[in-house]
């Protein structure tokens, strides 16, 4: 086997923004034509970096390996500083996507040591090692780029000691895939042969892996839909949870309009009006009770399962020099508010969705490193299984007839909680609709005997009701 080594024209135009300059293919153009030409037999490309048409052509593709699909934003050490300070924070990408969605979402993730915080995108071209370089020389406080790069990077004997030094002093932010959506197909590998190469084909068919491919294929088709180039301000992306896949997409079109898209919808044949989701009430199941003391955090890492245990003994000390992780945005977002710097967040799809993430080279978090900080009951459930977790309060339930007539006479309930099930269930009627977001809350509805509707998330179900729900003036 001969490997031919092959300079792209990306990566010619390494001082410039490509979405500046026409075309596409920039970094698989050159590669895939001495398919043509029969210089080469078969090409290996990242494929979010393969344009749809070519994708879509005659070529034959073969999907061999995706790794994780987030982007990680990377600041210097002095980040914290320059935010109490009230400066503005450079950010160097040249990705609009990136800049559409991570700065909005950095501006409320990042710790508000600041009552605003400023933050300005700046170009920055070249692979991962120069960018690296290009922050830690100052020209930029952050930089952003696709975790499956770094993770084989730090994969590679040759590589690795390299990338960890770059990284070393570095604050990381592992970026949640709803809010800030990846590039189609990032993280993925293909291999590409011309047609009329028959023995290629036949080795592409051997290490075609069929399931990354039919997601390929899907997600590169929903982005032909709102847009093609190198403007994309959008991402698509495929989520698989234990209770099953759904590709979604998120951003600004071509025509810059705000969309989200999730596919496929659940078969729910109940009309929203007939739902009851507790989300429209969730003040009202539940007063908390308040442990005397803070519980012993002796590991490295802490989940914070819900914004609201830090109402309670939860202190900066005690958390202070802890890697932080969060349930899901709103947690996230009222922990910075508070000052807190968060690594990653579990999209609100389960803790242990983010497991896999989390032990990936970037990160190096396993699950015994781990403290989950949630309530009483739910601390007992995740310590059956296994896991360290600790209670910071106790759920009551509240007497409130009025919430007990709207679960009483719902045809369909969308429990966000097990909590909430567990202790308002026995009103619902027998043989109603059970609908929920994946993650742990299903995992405990199925062991209930409750066969759910799962949305992939509770975001996913309020946008299908908002979708299904008849304006006032409908026929």
């Amino acid at each position: 086997m001969e490997l031919i080594a092959r300079s792209s024209r990306g990566d010619q135009l390494s001082g410039i923004p490509l979405h500046t300059v026409e075309g596409q293919d920039f970094f698989t153009r050159d590669i895939f034509e001495a398919l043509s030409t029969h210089e080469a037999d078969i090409a290996v490309h990242s494929l979010k970096d393969m344009s749809s048409a070519h994708f879509f052509g005659d070529h034959l593709f073969a999907v061999v390996d995706r790794d994780d699909t987030r982007d990680l934003a990377i600041f210097n050490p002095g980040i914290l500083d320059k935010i109490s300070r009230g400066e503005t924070i450079i950010i160097g990408t040249c990705s609009p996507r990136r800049e559409e969605m991570a700065t909005v979402f950095l501006k409320k993730a990042l710790p508000q040591l600041k009552e605003t915080i400023h933050i300005e995108t700046r170009p920055i071209r070249g692979n991962v090692e120069s960018r690296l370089r290009k922050l830690d020389s100052g020209d930029y406080d952050a930089t952003i780029l696709a975790t499956a790069g770094l993770n084989r990077l730090l994969r590679s004997p040759a590589d690795s000691a390299m990338i960890q030094q770059l990284l070393a002093n570095k604050k990381l932010m592992l970026l949640p895939l709803i809010e800030c959506v990846p590039a189609p197909c990032q993280g993925a590998i293909v291999a590409e042969a011309h047609p009329s190469n028959h023995r290629a084909a036949d080795i592409l068919k051997a290490i075609n892996n069929p399931m990354l491919l039919q997601d390929a294929i899907a997600e590169k088709r929903t982005a032909v839909q709102y847009g093609t180039g190198c403007l994309q301000q959008f991402g698509v992306t495929t989520i698989k949870t234990k209770q099953g896949a759904c590709l979604f997409a998120a951003g600004k079109d071509d025509q810059s309009i705000a969309f989200t898209d999730w596919q496929p919808w659940p078969a729910l044949p109940i009309a929203p009006a007939h739902i009851f989701s507790t989300t429209d009430r969730m003040r009202d199941f539940f007063n908390y009770e308040w442990r005397a003391a803070l519980p012993e955090i002796n590991l490295p890492v802490v989940f914070i399962a819900n914004y609201k245990l830090m109402a309670g003994v939860i202190n900066k000390n005690a958390l202070q020099n802890k890697t932080i992780l969060v349930s899901g945005t709103k947690t996230w977002y009222e922990l910075a508010r508070q000052g807190y710097w968060v690594t990653a967040g579990a999209d609100a799809l389960g803790f242990e969705y983010l497991l896999p993430s989390l032990s990936m080279p970037l990160l190096k978090i396993e699950a015994n490193d781990i403290l989950i900080l949630t309530h009483e009951a739910a601390a007992q459930r995740w310590q059956k299984k296994g896991y360290s977790a600790a209670c910071t309060y106790k759920l009551i339930p509240v007497f409130n007839p009025s919430l007990f007539e709207e679960i009483a006479g719902a045809k369909a309930i969308c429990w966000s909680s097990f909590a909430q099930y567990d202790a308002y269930g026995h009103l619902a009627q027998p043989g109603i609709t059970h609908i929920c977001a994946g993650g742990e809350t299903a995992t405990q509805l199925k062991q209930a005997g409750i066969d759910p509707v799962i949305f992939p998330t509770i975001k996913a179900f309020e946008q299908w009701r908002k979708l299904n729900t008849l304006s006032p003036n409908a026929a």
